[in-house]
């Protein structure tokens, strides 16, 4: 199977010379790089491990075992997870480390103690900083703290709190100690956390009062309770005090809850770390869940360690006076990769923030910007075209925003318009944008542009990173030609692969490498096509492909061909049951006050309609042209920022929505059913 590809960008944009004059990654490094990970990938990333401080070296940098063709040597295996779950892949084996010690000990004995480790800035504008010494201290306060609570190596704890200096904290205190954490976004429902807390078989779970959503506190500790209500794992409950007063009715269990400032603010603050094995696992972290049961993927530590030291290194650009802002919630891959590890791994400053991204304003992103002198912002593409929508005219001349040099996005696909948009008026047109493809399986980015090398392309990744191989292939696992499309596929083993999903490894085997076993790649589950300089073009995932008439066309391009129009903000693109052509294109999109929930049979929405399919004919041909075209307020999203283009399928069809617990806002999906009744 091959993809119909028919979106062609052509802008530009070279590394501006300035920047490349100071890049860490230069065109020398890069080129050096590529060499010897060619020659040999598993010495390449032995090297790039010195980035670390080891107590014990390893005794052997990398095995591999595929799960399914040599399953009976991977079931042998000595090195598990806990929980006994069988390892294909081993990286630094028999060397130990600790990961707190790494991100912040080392740090303060190299004389960073007095450097800001994080700003954070709560939604309501309270503010607080930690020094690298003052994270030290605190960490191992809350490391003290879990053990006085029973919890020792290999146990789980799960995090089920908003962006707080506490919510950091307490994940690294539970690496120190060599538990496994499992972060749960704090807007999640009661349900979904206790699927993760059964899953894990949590001994703890680390919650709060209350938390800030859009401007009001709300209580959550009730829904924790919940979750956890009948959970025999559960030893206790941890509690931040956040909403305090304000959320005052909070349940309590006694000898079961305890208070963070009761239990944390009373240890000692000095610690002795223990070493772990490079493989001992350091968190499992839930996919999504937008296509069925969550996944809990397990990563180790020293391979995890590794791979995003070295990628924050080479593709955020770190230099000791930046302030760095990864936008994710705490919870996801993400920020675990370039919020918490990566960037204090090299002992970078960042900013954190609790609320979103328009409370109190749609200028709160920029505010914090100016506040904090933001050098490198990495955000999401869904952020950048609410962005758009918020400011349609560019953004306003009060918001000082010269002290950005980098950005970044990441979640899915960028469209090139979107893309352009947020380098001119975000980057003022000299920032370069690191558009990085990366999963929760991946653990750290697989393919960006080096921003002081990459000739940037509006809308592609271009290609993997040294050490890594990326490929598109076709049903048989045959690279399709320049110009096609096909499966995207990695090539082999990393350092920061998921080695297992928890408690499945049968899953993880047949969702990652049983469809192209013979060749031994990793299947992405993405979608994806080569230009004729062989980068690389994001298409979403397989699941998304719409067949029409027999061609295989992406829900990217077409949306990137109404988002390029100037009156979209934003489209959702899925294809719907048509009697002629199998499938139809259906464009859910956000353009204006004036045209949301209209019919595209009313006069104005018509004409607007009527031009947005002659603009998608123009701009890609007209076997893309939507057959529907909705107007709506927004696009239903996950929490980490990804269109949910199954639940606007099921709505489209008319069907019963499956789970809807990963969405940011759960009242989007009825706001777009009461549209289309009116259709």
């Amino acid at each position: 199977m091959t993809f119909d590809t028919l979106l062609d960008e052509q802008r530009r944009y070279p590394a501006p010379p300035a920047f490349a004059a100071q890049a860490n990654a230069t065109p020398e490094w890069a080129d050096a790089a590529r060499t010897a990970a060619e020659a040999d990938h598993v010495a390449w990333w032995a090297e790039q491990a010195e980035r670390l401080d080891w107590a014990e070296r390893w005794r052997s940098v990398h095995t591999w075992r595929h799960p399914v063709t040599d399953l009976d040597t991977v079931a042998a295996l000595p090195t598990r997870p806990a929980g006994d779950t069988p390892v294909g892949a081993t990286w630094f084996a028999g060397g130990r480390l600790n990961a707190a010690v790494n991100c912040v000990d080392r740090h303060v004995a190299s004389g960073l103690g007095d450097k800001v480790a994080y700003f954070w800035e709560g939604e309501p504008g309270d503010r607080r900083s930690l020094t690298f010494a003052e994270l030290q201290r605190e960490v191992a306060k809350a490391a003290n703290a879990l053990t006085a609570l029973g919890v020792e190596a290999g146990d789980r704890v799960v995090v089920y709190l908003p962006v707080l200096l506490e919510t950091v904290i307490v994940t690294l205190a539970i690496a120190r100690i060599g538990a496994v954490h499992s972060l749960v976004f704090g807007g999640f429902s009661a349900e979904a956390l206790r699927f993760r807390v059964e899953d894990t078989g949590a001994k703890l779970l680390v919650t709060s009062d209350g938390q800030f959503r859009r401007g009001n506190p709300v209580a959550v500790k009730a829904q924790a309770d919940a979750a956890v209500d009948g959970v025999a794992s559960i030893e206790h409950v941890l509690v931040v005090r956040r909403t305090g007063e304000q959320t005052p009715e909070i349940p309590w269990t006694a000898d079961r809850d305890v208070w963070w400032h009761d239990v944390v603010d009373a240890q000692p603050d000095t610690h002795v770390a223990q070493a772990f094995d490079a493989e001992h696992p350091l968190f499992v972290i839930y996919t999504s869940g937008t296509t069925g049961r969550p996944k809990g993927l397990v990563h180790t530590t020293g391979g995890y360690l590794t791979h995003a030291a070295t990628t924050h290194w080479a593709l955020f650009d770190p230099k000791p006076d930046d302030v760095y802002w990864c936008t994710a919630d705490l919870a996801w891959v993400t920020a675990h990769t370039y919020e918490l590890y990566g960037p204090l791994l090299n002992g970078v400053t960042s900013l954190i923030y609790e609320g979103t991204p328009n409370t109190p304003h749609p200028g709160r992103h920029f505010e914090l910007i100016e506040r904090y002198s933001v050098t490198t912002y990495y955000t999401a593409p869904t952020l950048i075209r609410s962005l758009m929508s918020w400011f349609p005219g560019g953004l306003p001349a009060g918001f000082d925003r010269s002290s950005i040099r980098l950005l970044g996005t990441v979640g899915e696909a960028i469209n090139p318009e979107a893309w352009v948009w947020f380098h001119e008026q975000v980057g003022r047109g000299r920032a370069p944008i690191v558009d990085t493809w990366w999963q929760s399986e991946t653990g750290a980015a697989v393919m960006a542009p080096l921003p002081g090398v990459s000739t940037l392309k509006p809308g592609s990744a271009l290609r993997a990173l040294p050490g890594l191989r990326t490929l598109v292939v076709d049903e048989q696992g045959v690279e399709v030609p320049r110009g096609s499309g096909g499966y995207l596929v990695i090539d082999g083993t990393w350092p920061g692969m998921a080695r297992t999903v928890w408690g499945d490894p049968d899953r993880y085997r047949d969702s990652y490498w049983a469809r192209f076993a013979e060749q031994g790649y990793f299947f992405s589950g993405d979608g994806a096509r080569y230009d004729a300089d062989g980068d690389i073009w994001l298409l979403g995932r397989v699941d998304d492909v719409i067949n029409v008439s027999g061609h295989r066309l992406s829900t990217i391009e077409v949306e990137s061909a109404l988002v390029a129009h100037p009156d979209v903000a934003e489209a959702g693109v899925v294809g719907v049951s048509d009697a002629t052509t199998g499938e139809a294109i259906a464009a859910f999109v956000v353009a204006g006050a004036e045209f949301e929930g209209r019919s595209d049979a009313s006069p104005e929405a018509s004409d607007r309609a009527a031009a947005l399919r002659a603009h998608v004919a123009s701009a890609i041909g007209p076997i893309a042209k939507p057959r529907d075209v909705v107007f709506v307020a927004e696009l239903p999203k996950t929490r980490s920022g990804k269109i949910m283009r199954r639940l606007l399928v099921d709505l489209a069809e008319g069907r019963t929505l499956g789970d809807t617990t990963s969405l940011q806002d759960e009242r989007v999906p009825l706001r777009i059913a009461e549209v289309l009744r009116g259709h």
